[in-house]
């Protein structure tokens, strides 16, 4: 018996060829990117908009609230952005346990933060969207009489 070496092509798609494969990979990457511009954005709009509130009306706590708020929705959206061109990324990179292990763990950390931050933003759980709105932390509960 003649002993056969089995080669495993572990190159990238995108080095064995194809324009749609690339393509994914430029869309990936320019996603990417638009998901750090939008939270780099996020963070300057939110800075921006707390110290023109503060400022104008010197409620600094209810500036801060909403700066918080502004904050967490732009590092919302721009998670979500990054996720997805994780995804798409998916499809241009050679497959192995590692990278989608890798992957699998990236998505699910971005996932858990994008979760937490709707919850802190929203000041309830995801399910309970049909409760009543949120009140400001300081604010003094109703007291029950009996």
């Amino acid at each position: 018996m003649v002993d056969q070496e089995v080669a495993l092509d572990i190159t990238s798609p995108i080095e064995r060829g194809g324009a749609l494969l690339q393509f994914a990979h430029h869309v990936a990457v320019a996603i990417e990117m638009l998901g750090v511009v939008i939270i780099l954005v996020a963070v300057l709009l939110a800075a921006v908009i707390y110290f023109r509130t503060g400022l104008r009306t010197r409620a600094w706590s209810d500036a801060y609230d909403g700066a918080r708020a502004n904050l967490g929705r732009g590092i919302l959206l721009g998670l979500e952005l990054l996720v997805g061109a994780d995804i798409i990324a998916t499809v241009t990179a050679p497959l192995t346990f590692e990278s989608v292990g890798l992957l699998a763990v990236v998505v699910l950390i971005r996932t858990f933060l994008s979760f937490a931050l709707e919850t802190e933003i929203e000041g309830r759980w995801p399910w309970r969207r049909d409760s009543p709105e949120r009140t400001h932390p300081d604010s003094r509960r109703p007291s029950r009489t009996r």
